[in-house]
Parts: C-alpha cells; sequence; structure tokens
C-alpha cells in the first residue's frame, strides 16, 4: 500500500512487478480466468515448491503436489467478480460453508509428480525455482490420494483462526529441497504463529496432533499443560525421558557449487512458461486477460506501462502487442529484444 494514503497503489504493483520479470508467469495466471475462481469448491491447488519423497527403501525422490477440484473449475469474469464483491464479499465462503452444512462434500484428487535427483542436475531449468512449473509432458501427473472436506466448524475462531499450518510441519517420508522460498518459509510461517497465536499455538486442540507429544519445549505463556512435568529439559540426559527417532532423520542429498548472496533472477527462460500458457488460451481466453491487465494498468505511469508490457511482448509477441494497444503504446517503438521472443 501506498506509504502516505494507506491505498493499493497500481504504481507501486507494476513498478515491482515490472522490474522482477520472473513474474510474470504468475502475474499471466492472476489476470486469467483462473484468477478469479467462482468458489472454493471450484479452482485448483497447487503446492508450488519442491519437496522431497523418500520411500520405504531410503530412495529419495523430488516431488510437485497438485490438488484437482472434482467440482469443475468455475471463474468469474472481471465483471462478475466486482459485482459479487459488492453483493456479498464472503461468497466463497458461504457457499462452502452452506455446501457441508447440507450433507455435500468438497473433493480433491491429490496427484504428484516425481523427478529423480540426477534428472534434477541436468533438467532444463532450476527444478527448486518456484516461478516455474514442470510441464506435465516431462513429468505426468500421477494419482495418490484425496483430500475431503465433509464438516464445517463449530467455532470459527477455535478451528479456524488459531489454525497454525507451516511447511515445516512434516510427517515422515516427505521432507524439504533446496527450494529458496520453502526453505525460507520453513522458518518464517512458525515464527508468525510464536508472534500470532502464542509461544505454545501447538498445543492448542486445533493444532496438537492426536498421538502424544514429546519433546523437550518447555515454559511460555499460555501454557496450560504439565509442561513436561518433573522431566528435564535438554537432551540426551540421564533420566529416560524420550530419545530422537533416528529411524525419521532426513534422507541426505549431494550439494555441490559455490556460495554467494544472489537474487532470485537467474539465468533460467522466465518467459518461456509465460508464453507457452498464454498460447494454450482460446481466443476469448485471452481477451479477458488482456482486458483485466489493461484495466488494471490504464492508470499507471507511462514509462512502468512501457517496461511491464516489454516482458509480455518478450513472453508472445501477440500477447504484448495486445495489451500495449490495450494501453495506447506503439509497442513496436520501444526497445524490445525480439531474439528472445519465441514463435507461434
Amino acid at each position: 500500500r501506498n506509504s502516505q494514503t494507506n491505498l493499493k497503489d497500481a504504481n507501486m504493483f507494476w513498478d515491482f512487478l515490472s522490474l522482477t520479470p520472473e513474474s510474470v508467469h504468475q502475474v499471466t495466471i492472476l489476470f486469467s480466468d483462473r484468477g478469479t475462481p467462482k468458489t472454493y469448491r471450484n479452482m485448483d491447488g497447487f503446492g508450488s515448491h519442491t519437496f522431497k519423497m523418500v520411500n520405504a527403501q531410503g530412495e529419495a525422490f523430488w516431488v510437485k503436489f497438485h490438488f484437482k477440484t472434482l467440482s469443475g473449475i468455475e471463474n468469474w469474469t472481471r465483471e462478475e467478480a466486482e459485482e459479487m464483491a459488492g453483493k456479498n464479499p464472503d461468497y466463497a465462503t458461504q457457499d462452502l460453508f452452506e455446501t457441508l452444512e447440507n450433507g455435500g462434500e468438497a473433493v480433491w484428487k491429490l496427484f504428484i509428480q516425481v523427478m529423480t535427483l540426477d534428472e534434477a542436475k541436468t533438467y532444463r531449468f532450476d527444478p527448486f525455482d518456484v516461478t516455474k512449473v514442470w510441464p506435465h509432458s516431462d513429468y505426468p501427473l500421477i494419482p495418490v490420494g484425496r483430500m475431503v472436506l465433509t464438516r464445517n466448524p463449530e467455532n470459527y475462531y477455535a478451528e479456524v483462526e488459531q489454525a497454525a499450518f507451516a511447511p515445516s510441519n512434516l510427517v515422515p517420508g516427505i521432507e524439504v529441497s533446496p527450494d529458496k522460498m520453502l526453505q525460507g518459509r520453513i522458518f518464517a510461517y512458525a515464527d508468525a504463529h510464536r508472534y500470532r497465536v502464542g509461544p505454545n499455538h501447538a498445543l492448542l486442540p486445533i493444532n496438537a496432533p492426536q498421538s502424544p507429544i514429546n519433546n523437550y519445549q518447555r515454559d511460555g505463556a499460555m501454557r496450560f499443560d504439565k509442561n513436561g512435568g518433573i522431566g528435564p529439559n535438554y537432551e540426551p540426559n540421564s533420566f529416560g525421558t524420550p530419545k530422537p527417532a533416528s529411524e525419521y532423520s532426513e534422507k541426505s542429498f549431494a550439494v555441490e557449487g559455490v556460495a554467494e548472496r544472489t537474487g532470485y533472477h537467474h539465468q533460467n527462460d522466465d518467459f518461456v512458461q509465460a508464453g507457452d500458457l498464454y498460447r494454450l488460451m482460446t481466443e476469448d481466453e485471452k481477451t479477458r486477460l488482456v482486458g483485466n491487465l489493461v484495466d488494471h494498468m490504464g492508470d499507471v505511469r507511462r514509462d512502468i506501462q512501457e517496461r511491464q508490457v516489454q516482458i509480455f511482448y518478450r513472453a508472445d509477441a501477440d500477447y504484448g502487442t495486445r495489451v500495449a494497444k490495450g494501453l495506447g503504446i506503439d509497442i513496436q517503438a520501444l526497445v524490445v529484444d525480439k531474439s528472445a521472443v519465441k514463435a507461434d
């Protein structure tokens, strides 16, 4: 938000995105039909990050998670979304509540993509780059299960507002990867929970595991159990208290290369996946995408507009040309790196 007005600021929004071209694939998704899902039940979900899975034989693989809705994809147009935001901004929450309250379910099928550790070393882009997806043609979706919502919370605050999800909460067999953003989140989420809910948030009923908790976490505000009793708060010790389960230690993997401080942007092509997505769209979907972008960028400073449309152009010439035309910009008059544009 703008530091002076505290209002949403399109200039700041597009200034940042136009200076981070690796964002163009996500921007294309956000301003396409996918950016305005009709309900929670009518949208897919994605883990985004790369995780590591280890099988019973101790073999490790890189994976990505995908949740595909069985209710079908439904989206609003921009005009419909704006109208509903005025009529009932809680529409999606109400839809999910009423569906479950009336005996219905919300169901997603869970798939994974699987890449070997050796394949990751030579893949055509960094498999741990959160701004990229793994093409299904290279790594097909493998069905592994379902996620089914069957009931509503009895008390919203107790079961929703106090819920503390964190990617650092992992079960044996699922581990983290060198994904740079994931590495930050495994620290940041739990840290935010300690501030938002409290240092003993993991003891609340909605967050506590159903199995006994055996750890050496002690004290802190709002501690409401026996706080470890008379046992020590360190390990190793000589008093027979729990020891770490060595069979659940993380599977190691080789790390090599130069350690340096660097930004997210690197040699990977930031434009090809956005262009591929654009070319998959129907003509109507392209028209709505361009209309959404032009509507949002209409009052943005001209130099920022020009910088952003060049990014769209590098993803796909037609994409950039249509957005530029909607903004009244002559794309051919701009300095565009045409050698980077993928042909239709």
